[in-house]
């Protein structure tokens, strides 16, 4: 919270609003203290000056998100407020998160089904990061619990080239490049990221290459259109979970199945995009996207190697109308339709002993998967104080399978869905806002959770799991915003800005792995509650601190096991009651920065932990809890050398303790031998060094 005497060390200092920050993740692009949904900015101040491999590095401090990189690479467990939590696991997840929509420039990387992954994610490359927490199910749909709209393209005229080397523990080399160009009305800009990490596990190697380009540029003063590509080759062995004791005591050491297996995947994939907005008049827009996302997926998996060959493609159509209603209401009315399909072929052959493709074909099947859906939303701007928001959604989300050797497997299934949201804020200033919302979200089962039991003789029944029924949610949420900056040269403070959120979430059919993720059923009920607080502060003398504090309360409230599907047929467990596995109770951070006027160096500190929680649904596998301080210095501003070009560098030491913890866990994970192996060991201390070179 902000002490106000903080800011007014003498009479003269004096309280001012912050120029209101638009954000637009929400679909239209408003002020952040417009919308009633808890929303984040991730600047590029908090994003240079750091290994920028994984998104987890830049959500440390997002209050309600937790982000756990796995093996160090880009293989990053994302939730938000608890959805997406599976993600990120054993088998057909690694690589994978779920429940959390993830967009690039505002094109979806989240497929149809809701399972996303990160291969064209690259910190170095990113100019801003939106996360939006409270659930967008009414505006994004499926696996909307959250979004992450990461933004690439520079700010218009910015002009620049700068080429980055890193060097660190574990082999991490990498070389970074970027460049952009003022065009008429907008900006031409490129970007490539190679990196390599040798692990610092035994089979966590890691290579990939990620390149982003495009234009954006206003050709008319009401037309705007944005052309997009994006690529990237990314290949990685996955080490594997340990069990407990392993993980104490030989934690570089990786699963001798994945090892033996040689566990890997290797992506390759583009993207190419367009969007276009046009202005009709003053008051109304229509704008559109069109993407299309060609993919090649191999993967050495559970004594099998799998090709996949992918299609994904779609586009939006949004409406957007400003209009008075009398002389103190202000109506913005928003419309929208939505459509992504994905289809595509999948061979499945024997896995050779020394982890290659084998010759007899297993499996040759095709899934394919479609998401359509239209939303419409009004926001009513009352006198100048009150803003009430409603929308709602229509979705429908279609699964067909086709098995070329076992055509009676064939199946298609439909999941549609409402999804209502209203919300309500009343502005105690420009930059202070109290909002509430109460809203509902969707999230269908995605591809592989489709797959049937391997009990019952389900699985050869049909390709697609009867059981299974999407999540339904709805939450309650309450919110206080505020920026503020200080005038008057004695104030302590330039600046200071916070946020609190409380939600209270109902969960229905939460889906849940069963014996490792070989399959997945729907528990009953599940409610989710928590609280959330934001800081930032920057103070006249060069000091800085940012902080997030989250407490959970995520309960199963009814949940009943059918443990057949264990071995034991007519016996049940009974979890109403217990704690949501793969979600602690606390977790918080926090920094300290120091930029002295007199030096061109910034001096940062940080601290970041996480409470324990629970790796099984019956809460008998616990992951610990850990501390992590990580410290940095970074020259910022450039040391010229001539010709117009300047060097900037970094030196980072992250888990500056070398302290011992577990990074991330596989949820209902496997138990061999009365042990459960679950727990994937986070990187020891690492020294990472940045030299960047580019213009002034």
């Amino acid at each position: 919270m902000l002490v106000p005497g903080l800011a007014t060390a003498q009479d003269t200092a004096r309280v001012q609003p912050l120029p209101p920050l638009s954000v637009t993740a929400s679909r239209t692009p408003v002020s952040i203290f417009d919308v009633p949904l808890a929303v984040t900015l991730i600047g590029f101040d908090v994003l240079r000056s750091r290994r920028g491999v994984s998104l987890d590095e830049a959500l440390a401090l997002v209050p309600g998100v937790l982000a756990q990189s796995r093996s160090g690479g880009g293989d990053v467990r994302i939730s938000i407020r608890g959805f997406g939590s599976r993600g990120a696991g054993d088998r057909s997840n690694a690589g994978t998160t779920r429940g959390v929509r993830i967009l690039i420039d505002g094109i979806p990387e989240t497929e149809p089904d809701g399972r996303t992954s990160l291969d064209l994610v690259d910190l170095a490359l990113v100019e801003q990061v939106e996360v939006l927490r409270s659930n967008a199910s009414a505006l994004y749909g499926n696996a909307a619990a959250g979004v992450l709209d990461l933004r690439t393209i520079p700010a218009a005229g910015a002009g620049r080239a700068s080429v980055q080397t890193q060097a660190g523990s574990f082999g991490l080399r990498r070389v970074i490049g970027r460049v952009s160009a003022p065009v008429a009305g907008g900006t031409l800009y490129g970007g490539v990221a190679n990196t390599h990490i040798a692990g610092w596990r035994a089979h966590s190697q890691s290579d990939r290459t990620t390149v982003l380009a495009g234009i954006a540029t206003s050709f008319t003063e009401r037309t705007s259109l944005a052309v997009l590509v994006a690529g990237g080759n990314d290949r990685f062995q996955i080490p594997g979970p340990l069990t407990r004791a392993q993980a104490d005591t030989a934690p570089e050491l990786a699963n001798a199945t994945y090892a033996a297996r040689d566990e890997r995947r290797h992506n390759r994939l583009m993207r190419i995009g367009a969007t276009l907005q046009h202005r009709l008049d003053t008051a109304r827009t229509v704008s559109g996207m069109l993407f299309v996302a060609p993919k090649m997926l191999q993967r050495s998996e559970r004594g099998t190697f799998r090709d996949f060959s992918r299609v994904h493609l779609g586009g939006n159509l949004v409406y957007r109308a400003m209009h008075p209603i009398g002389a103190t209401i202000r109506g913005r009315f928003t419309a929208g339709l939505d459509e992504a399909f994905q289809d595509g072929a999948i061979l499945f052959y024997s896995l050779t002993p020394a982890g290659q493709r084998g010759l007899t074909l297993r499996n040759d099947k095709r899934e394919a998967a479609n998401n359509a859906g239209a939303f419409v939303e009004e926001q009513l701007a009352i006198g100048e104080r009150l803003i009430v928001t409603a929308g709602a959604r229509q979705d429908a989300i279609t699964y067909r399978n086709q098995d070329f050797l076992v055509p009676t497997l064939d199946a298609s299934r439909t999941f549609r869905r409402f999804t209502p949201k209203v919300g309500a804020i009343w502005k105690l200033g420009m930059t202070h806002s109290l909002y509430a919302n109460v809203g509902g979200g969707v999230e269908v089962p995605a591809g592989n959770e489709t797959d049937p039991a391997s009990t019952f003789g389900q699985d050869t029944v049909t390709s697609l799991n009867p059981l299974l029924e999407p999540i339904h949610s709805t939450t309650y949420e309450v919110g206080l915003k505020r920026s503020l900056v200080f005038g008057g040269e004695t104030a302590l403070l330039r600046s200071a800005s916070y946020d609190i959120a409380l939600y209270d979430t109902e969960v229905r059919n939460e889906i849940v792995p069963y014996r490792g993720g070989r399959f997945y059923f729907t528990a009953g009920r599940v409610r989710r509650q928590g609280a959330e607080l934001g800081l930032a502060i920057a103070g006249r003398s060069g000091l800085g601190a940012r902080g997030a504090l989250t407490l959970n309360r995520h309960r199963y409230v009814a949940y009943t096991v059918d443990s057949v599907h264990y071995g034991a047929p007519g016996r049940f467990a009974d979890y109403a009651g217990n704690t949501v596995v793969g979600v602690p109770a606390l977790h918080y951070g926090g920094s300290l920065s120091y930029a002295p006027h007199a030096l061109p160096l910034r001096l940062e500190a940080g601290v970041t932990g996480v409470g324990r929680y629970y790796a099984d649904d019956a809460n008998a596998v616990a992951v610990p809890g850990h501390v992590l301080v990580d410290a940095r210095v970074a020259f910022d501003d450039p040391f010229a050398f001539g010709r117009g070009l300047g060097l900037r560098g970094f030196v980072s030491v992250n888990n500056l303790t070398g302290r011992h913890f577990i990074g991330s866990a596989f949820l209902n994970p496997d138990v061999v031998n009365g042990a459960a192996v679950a727990f994937e060991p986070g990187r020891p201390r690492e020294v990472v060094f940045g030299l960047t070179v580019g213009a002034l």
